[in-house]
């Protein structure tokens, strides 16, 4: 649940703040199926039986708001790194997601309450989700590394 709530949280950042790119419905659509997504986990605990702990989502909440703090040597604009490490911290975030659903696939297979069905769209649509990541990741590297990145930007891809 700390996961999916800094999952969240991360991704409705990036896509805020890459609103105006044109990469922006790609972020944004991601951004609102996480946020889907931790609702279908909560779905599956309140469904086995599992509590949502406070302190969990709170730990989350934290945990996404401190990660802003990295300190990256440029105070009042973002560096040029930023946008690659919050694509590939989310893209790491949406890898565990898709072991949270084949786990409980697993268990979903003894336990009736679970919609084996569901499950697999969700693990479909997070393999969809790592895709793009991935796409807007190589894009944001070739943007940070490549001899011409003086002149581009990550935000003008």
């Amino acid at each position: 649940m700390a996961g999916a709530t800094f999952g969240t949280g991360l991704a409705q950042r990036i896509a805020h703040q890459h609103r105006h790119s044109g990469r922006s419905a790609d972020l944004q659509r991601i951004a609102d199926e996480i946020a889907q997504d931790r609702q279908s986990l909560l779905g599956a605990m309140d469904a086995l039986g599992v509590p949502a702990r406070r302190y969990k989502v709170y730990g989350g909440w934290a945990a996404e708001r401190l990660g802003r703090l990295k300190p990256n040597g440029v105070l009042y604009r973002r560096s040029g790194l930023s946008t690659l490490i919050e694509l590939e911290t989310l893209r790491l975030g949406v890898e565990g997601k898709t072991l949270i659903w084949r786990t409980l696939l697993v268990v979903a297979a003894g336990e009736p309450c679970l919609d084996e069905s569901q499950l697999h769209n969700l693990l479909d649509r997070a393999r969809g989700q790592i895709d793009t990541l991935e796409t807007l990741r190589l894009t944001a590297a070739e943007a940070v590394f490549s001899p011409r990145a003086g002149s581009v930007t990550p935000d003008s891809q």
